[in-house]
């Protein structure tokens, strides 16, 4: 491949116009700006990494991906955001705009990284088994989730901030509780 068609695929990459090639949609941190502004905002430093005590922030390795690589994402599954707001207390460039770190109302208004989305046909408190561990991990328990008869969970989509402590805490597998990340335009 010669040198100018390397950059005019770069190019093209960048732009996202390469067809055929999917991008993911990426769970971002707390405070995240809509997914254009961010990409074109954070300047891959990873303070929000380094001050992150649950050390769930990763960052993206995507070759096919050029403007989101090494920009910070979350996987619920593995280690999810325990809404402390450490990264977004250091974050130089304004990708992750500054949320107090207190509980409640002020994270409920301004944090939404996703929603969680409950699979009924494998969820065991929806199948005959009475669980609740989702509710029971959800910071705001009875507020973004709720738990009817059984312990079957509803998201309260409004109210969800997309923390992912529901679907790290699943005990089914695959888990039954998904953080679904928002695509803010």
């Amino acid at each position: 491949m010669a040198l100018g068609a390397i950059y005019l695929w770069e190019g093209k990459a960048r732009a996202g116009l390469l067809s055929g090639v999917r991008h993911k949609d990426y769970l971002r941190p707390p405070g995240a700006l809509p997914e254009e502004k961010f990409l074109a905002t954070c300047i891959n430093c990873h303070r929000c990494g380094q001050a992150c005590p649950n050390d769930c922030i990763k960052y993206v390795n995507d070759p096919f991906n050029l403007v989101a690589h090494d920009t910070p994402y979350i996987v619920p599954r593995e280690k999810a955001c325990i809404l402390c707001m450490k990264c977004t207390q250091v974050c130089p460039s304004g990708a992750l705009q500054p949320v107090a770190d207190e509980e409640g109302e002020t994270i409920l208004k301004h944090v939404k990284m996703g929603t969680a989305v409950v699979d009924t046909n494998i969820c065991n408190s929806y199948n005959g088994y009475t669980c609740g561990v989702c509710v029971r991990a959800c910071p705001f328990s009875g507020v973004a989730l709720k738990a009817e008869t059984w312990e079957r969970p509803v998201v309260m989509e409004d109210k969800c901030v997309g923390c992912g402590l529901c679907e790290q805490s699943c005990i089914h597998y695959p888990q039954a509780i998904r953080v679904v990340p928002i695509r803010k335009a």
